[in-house]
């Protein structure tokens, strides 16, 4: 893809403005990749062929002149916004882990990390392998599979909303909602979805289930504490998904 082409992709009118930055990134469930324009150019790279093998000399290859083309627009927008990319002093990198260190010590960001901890405990333990497990069948792989994708995003996805939240990115702009509230809402749905699965697992494995409870308070405690830390963040509408029905505990797209 060059950069014309780019440019007549972005120009098309299918795609929703920002919609890659209000979701979870689990592209193979999302019921709105046709408006997506990051799903758009990742299969235009070819990443979504299942027969994709990421050793290939020629997708690097192609995979290098994206993220040159990528680095001209970048420059030629720092230009237009008399940004200077090369101007970061040692001060400002000081600054910066400062911040990033208060991100990682909010009580949010150290309940979700302890959570993913305990979470690969629990699957190093054999819990999910165990005879039980065999005869749960797809249900609980759904479940697991859910369980696993959120584990470390929710995380991830906190440190950005609280980061965000810090620097006040929480104006709509353009219909687009603001940074810290829309990752506060992806954080919130993966935790939903993965009190659901865990729910699941319990009733799929019919074990002692202490660990599988403790785990759900943990969620539950944390999806609380999120809340109040975006109150407004359940309200927030994002262009593409909540327009549509995702009742499902496991339907896709964030």
């Amino acid at each position: 893809m060059d950069k014309n082409d780019f440019s007549k992709l972005t120009a098309s009118g299918r795609f929703i403005p920002g919609i890659y930055n209000s979701c979870d990134r689990w592209c193979e469930r999302c019921p709105v990749t046709s408006r997506c324009l990051t799903f758009a150019v990742t299969n235009e790279l070819g990443a979504g062929r299942d027969s994709l093998d990421l050793q290939n000399a020629a997708f690097w290859q192609h995979l290098a002149e994206t993220l040159q083309m990528a680095a001209d627009l970048l420059r030629k927008r720092a230009e237009e916004l008399g940004l200077d990319l090369d101007s970061v002093t040692g001060e400002e990198l000081a600054e910066e882990e400062k911040r990033t260190e208060e991100v990682r010590n909010h009580e949010c960001c150290l309940m979700a990390k302890r959570y993913a901890e305990i979470v690969e405990e629990w699957f190093d333990s054999g819990m999910a392998e165990g005879e039980n497990a065999g005869r749960a069948g797809v249900g609980l792989q759904e479940a697991l599979a859910v369980i696993r994708w959120y584990q470390h995003q929710i995380y991830i996805k906190l440190l950005r909303a609280i980061r965000s939240d810090s620097e006040d990115q929480t104006e709509i702009v353009d219909d687009i909602p603001g940074d810290a509230a829309a990752q506060a809402k992806i954080v919130l749905i993966g935790i939903d979805r993965s009190i659901a699965a865990w729910g699941m697992v319990r009733k799929c494995l019919r074990a002692p289930d202490d660990e599988v409870l403790d785990l759900m308070v943990r969620l539950d405690r944390l999806r609380r504490s999120v809340e109040k830390v975006f109150p407004d963040a359940r309200a927030l509408v994002r262009p593409g998904f909540e327009a549509i029905d995702l009742d499902s505990s496991f339907a896709g797209g964030g």
